[in-house]
This record gives C-alpha cells, structure tokens and sequence, in this order.
C-alpha cells in the first residue's frame, strides 16, 4: 500500500475546493490528461470523470468514480485504467494549524495492477504520489491567497450520496 501525505500552506477549505472541482483534476494528478465530466456532478458518490492516461507514446482512456465523500475531509475514488487494472485512492484532509495536510492512500484493486503489486510497484507509486501532490499544492497556492477563504459562508461543501 503507497501512503503519502504532504503539508499545504493553505486552508482546508481552499484544498477542498481543488479537489472538488472537476476542471482541474489533470492540474494536479500526474499521467491523466484531456479530462472531461462522465457521469454525475462531480464529486458526489456515483459521479466519475473521463480522462486519458499517457504512458510514452501509449495513451489509455480511463475514468475516475467518486466511490466515498465527506467534504471537506474525505474523498475516496476508484481509478479505471483501463488494462493496468483499477486502483483505490483515499484522500484524507486534516486542518494542520493554519495550514492543511492531506493524506493520500492507494492500492490496486483489480486487473494489472492487482496482480503485479508489490514493494516495487509502491515505490512507483510513491514517485506519483510525490509529484501528484506537489502539484497539488501548488495549484492550491497558487489559486488561493493564504488567510482567505475560497467559499462565503453560504457556498461550503456539503456531501451528497447516492444510495
């Protein structure tokens, strides 16, 4: 299992309103491109976004479901990628003073990945998770100014599920 987590120099709130925000998810997460709405209004459970996997010359069409939500401190998704296999990735959100950690929890699940995983592939994808949220925490840096909020008091996150 590749567990990674990184300190952001920004709110909880203003990470939240990274990750739930569906055009910016090729932003942040490394190898995903040409991302697209799937199914549903991201993020909520059930919803999944469209996206392609470039791999060298190789590209793969994946999709992404919202499998789990509890804004703004959890999202756990499942990654499709197509012949690699399918993959659980949890997001966790801490306050950290006045900044924010997040933790980020993935293993295969089925297909490729599954069945080759091992300490190798975890180092790999400890490499992913490294630059995934590096970039993350830039775009949040960037996109949000330190001390402000990126929601007035009637916009917060709030979870939706589908049963």
């Amino acid at each position: 299992m590749a567990v990674r987590h990184q300190l952001i120099a920004r709110s909880p709130e203003a990470v939240w309103a990274v990750l739930s925000d569906a055009s910016r998810y090729a932003d942040w997460v490394v190898g995903t491109s040409e991302t697209e709405p799937a199914e549903g209004h991201w993020p909520e459970v059930g919803s999944s976004l469209a996206y392609t996997v470039r791999l060298g010359p190789r590209s793969f069409e994946g999709h992404t479901t919202v499998r789990r939500l509890e804004p703004p401190r959890i999202l756990e998704l499942e990654a499709h990628s197509g012949p690699l296999g399918t993959a659980r990735i949890a997001m966790d959100v801490r306050p950290w003073g006045e900044q924010t950690l997040v933790i980020v929890d993935e293993h295969p699940l089925r297909g490729w990945g599954a069945l080759a995983h091992n300490v190798v592939l975890d180092a790999l994808i400890q490499l992913r998770h490294r630059s995934m949220l590096g970039r993350l925490a830039k775009v949040v840096e960037e996109t949000y100014e330190a001390g402000r909020e990126p929601y007035g008091a009637d916009e917060r996150p709030t979870a939706s599920r589908k049963g």
